[in-house]
C-alpha cells in the first residue's frame, strides 16, 4: 500500500522550497509565487537480501557464545559473559560507581580477551589515567580516548579495531547530522543507532553508559532500552560500599539476575558470597530484628529486617520504611493489629533493611511481622531463626517461591530453625512421598500469623491462673468484665486464653471511654478492655491504661 505524503510548496520564480505556504518567497522575495507542489507517491522498493534465509535447524549456535569478561559477578548478570555484537546499556545514579566498574571490566577484558577501547565524553585521558593508577588498570592493550563527536568516536573504533568498546556516556556524545545539543532525545537516538550498527556489523560488543533522571529512569528516549540487547542497572546507597548489578533486560540470559560488588579504595571487588553483607552482628540478642532470605535471580540472599516501635502522642502515628515498600508495611501493620492482637494504632513504627538492601520479595512479610512484634513486645526474636512466608490479609501464611533453595542456603549458613507456612514440606516431597530433611535445620510449619508469632515467643502474653484469680476485673463483687474485641462482647471467664495482652505496659496513658450497650461505658486501652457495670465511672485494670 502506497504511503501518502504531504504536499510541499515551491517558488515558481527561483525554485525555493518550503514545507508550508507563505505569501512571499524567502529567497527572491517575490510575492504570490509560492505554490503547492504534490510530490509523486513513492512505493516501497525491493532490494536483494544481504544474506539468504536459512532453516533454523541449519543455524550454527556456536558462533554466538558467551565470552567471560573476567568479572564473575558481571558474567552472572550477563548470563555467562558478553556475546559478539551485543550492546549493553549500564545505567545508574551519579557517583554510584559506573565508571569505576567499567574501568575494572576494561582492564580484565584487555588482559584475558584482547584489545579494549575506553572512550569517555566526561573525563580527559589524564583523569582516567589517575583513576586507573588507583585501581591498578595498567594493561598495554587498554586504549583510552576522550571524544564527544560521533564521527570521531567511529573513527577511533576503525583505527584501534578493538575487541570491546566502552562509551562513557551515550548522553555526552553528539552528532552534527542531527539538530540539538548532546543528550537530547534526537541526539541520543542517533548516537545509539550508529553504535549499534557498528556492533552488529563488526561483531564486537559495545557497552554504553546511561544517565538516569530524578525518578530513576534512564535519560533519553524510551526506544534506547528497546534498541540495546542488555540493560543493567547499578544500585546502592551513596554511604554504603555495597553495589548491586541488576539485569533489567537480557536477550542472552536471565533478566532477573543480580551481582554483588564492594567499592573500596582500590576500585571494585567482587562479593561471591554476600551472605553477611545485608546482616549485622550482635553480641547479645536484640529486639526488633528478624532474618529472611530474599531471592534475587537464582541467588538467595540472607537479609536482616529491623523494626522500632515507639509510643507517640501525635494524632497520626508515623509509619516509616527504608528499603521496604511502605504500602506493604501498612498492610502488614493492619494484619498484625487485626489478626495477631498487636495494638499499634498509638505507636510510631519504623522498618529498615541492613546494608542498603531493597526488599521486594513477598517472602519477607513474615520476617517484617516478627521484627515489629519483637519491637512492640520488647522480646527478642531467636537469632538462629529465619522466617519465610508471605502474609495474607486474613493472617494466613502462604508458601513463597524457591522455598527449597532458601532452606538449602539456611542450612549452609548454619541456621537452626526455619519458620514456613503449613504444608510446605509436603509440597517439597520427593518422588517417594517422603518429606525432605535438612540436617541441623528444624523446619517449623505454621498456618497463621498469630500461631507463628506464638511459636517463636512473640505471641500475646497469657496470664496464669493465679494472676487471673487476683485480677480485679475477674472479681464478681466488683461487677467488672473484660471486653473481648474480637467477639465484641464480654470475655468468657471459663476461657483463660481470651485474656490477652497486646503489648508492654504503658503507664500514664488514659483509655478512651464511649457509650456501649445497656448504658455502660466501654474503656479501651492498649492493654485491656474493661467494661464497667453500674455507674458511669471507669477503672482500668492493673497493667492496663492508667
Amino acid at each position: 500500500m502506497t504511503k501518502s505524503v504531504k504536499p510541499s510548496y515551491r517558488c515558481g520564480e527561483c525554485g525555493w522550497a518550503s514545507l508550508r505556504w507563505v505569501g512571499r518567497c524567502g529567497q527572491c522575495q517575490a510575492w504570490g509565487s509560492v505554490e503547492a507542489v504534490a510530490p509523486a507517491a513513492v512505493g516501497p522498493t525491493v532490494a536483494p537480501p544481504s544474506q539468504p534465509a536459512v532453516p533454523i535447524t541449519e543455524v550454527d549456535p556456536g558462533r554466538v557464545t558467551h565470552r567471560p569478561t573476567g568479572l564473575s559477578e558481571l558474567d552472572r548478570v550477563l548470563g555467562g559473559g558478553l556475546t559478539p555484537g551485543a550492546v549493553v546499556l549500564l545505567a545508574g545514579e551519579p557517583g554510584v560507581g559506573k565508571s569505576t566498574l567499567l574501568l575494572a571490566l576494561a582492564q580484565a577484558w584487555s588482559t584475558h580477551q584482547g584489545r579494549t577501547l575506553y572512550i569517555s565524553g566526561e573525563e580527559s585521558t589524564g583523569q582516567i589515567k589517575l583513576r586507573a593508577g588507583r585501581t591498578g588498570a595498567d594493561s598495554p592493550e587498554l586504549f583510552l580516548a576522550a571524544e564527544t563527536e560521533l564521527a570521531q568516536v567511529l573513527g577511533q573504533i576503525e583505527q584501534v579495531r578493538p575487541s570491546l568498546v566502552v562509551v562513557d556516556s551515550v548522553q555526552t556524545i553528539g552528532s552534527q547530522a542531527v539538530d540539538g545539543s548532546a543528550g537530547g532525545v534526537a541526539q541520543v537516538r542517533e548516537v545509539a543507532s550508529a553504535l549499534i550498527q557498528v556492533a552488529k556489523r563488526s561483531g564486537r560488543p559495545v557497552i554504553l553508559v546511561g544517565h538516569v533522571t530524578k525518578d530513576g529512569s534512564i535519560a533519553g528516549p524510551r526506544t534506547l532500552e528497546h534498541l540495546v540487547d542488555v540493560v543493567v542497572s547499578v544500585e546502592g546507597e551513596r554511604r554504603s560500599g555495597v553495589r548491586l548489578l541488576r539485569a533489567v533486560k537480557n536477550r542472552f540470559g536471565p533478566a532477573d539476575e543480580v551481582g554483588c560488588f564492594q567499592l573500596t579504595d582500590g576500585g571494585v571487588e567482587e562479593v561471591p558470597d554476600p551472605s553477611g553483607v545485608f546482616t549485622s552482628r550482635h553480641d547479645q540478642p536484640v529486639t526488633g530484628s528478624a532474618l529472611t532470605f530474599v531471592v534475587e535471580g537464582r541467588r538467595p540472599l540472607l537479609t536482616e529486617l529491623q523494626a522500632l516501635v515507639a509510643p507517640t502522642r501525635a494524632a497520626g502515628p508515623r509509619r516509616v520504611s527504608h528499603g521496604f515498600d511502605s504500602g506493604r508495611l501498612a498492610m502488614l501493620l493492619a494484619v498484625l493489629q487485626r489478626r495477631a492482637q498487636l495494638r499499634l494504632h498509638r505507636d510510631d513504627v519504623y522498618v529498615s533493611t541492613v546494608g542498603g538492601a531493597r526488599v521486594n520479595d513477598p517472602a519477607a512479610d513474615l520476617a517484617v511481622a516478627c521484627a515489629v512484634a519483637s519491637a512492640a513486645r520488647d522480646a527478642p526474636c531467636p537469632d538462629d531463626l529465619v522466617a519465610l512466608a508471605e502474609v495474607g490479609l486474613a493472617g494466613e501464611l502462604r508458601r513463597p517461591t524457591e522455598l527449597g533453595r532458601r532452606l538449602n542456603e539456611a542450612q549452609r549458613l548454619g541456621l537452626r530453625r526455619a519458620l514456613v507456612p503449613a504444608g510446605s514440606l509436603s509440597q517439597l516431597a520427593g518422588p517417594g512421598g517422603s518429606n525432605p530433611v535438612w540436617p541441623g535445620l528444624q523446619v517449623i510449619e505454621s498456618p497463621h500469623l498469630l500461631d507463628a508469632l506464638t511459636r517463636v515467643g512473640l505471641g500475646p502474653k497469657r496470664p496464669s491462673a493465679d494472676q487471673m484469680s487476683r485480677h480485679p476485673a475477674f472479681s464478681r463483687s466488683a461487677g467488672d468484665q473484660l471486653w473481648d474485641p474480637e467477639r465484641d462482647g464480654p470475655l468468657d471467664r471459663a476461657d483463660p486464653t481470651r485474656f490477652e495482652r497486646s503489648g508492654p505496659a504503658r503507664a500514664g496513658r488514659a483509655g478512651s471511654a464511649r457509650a456501649d450497650h445497656g448504658g455502660r461505658n466501654r474503656v479501651e486501652g492498649p492493654e485491656l478492655v474493661v467494661l464497667r457495670g453500674g455507674d458511669n465511672s471507669a477503672r482500668s485494670a492493673p497493667g492496663g491504661p492508667g
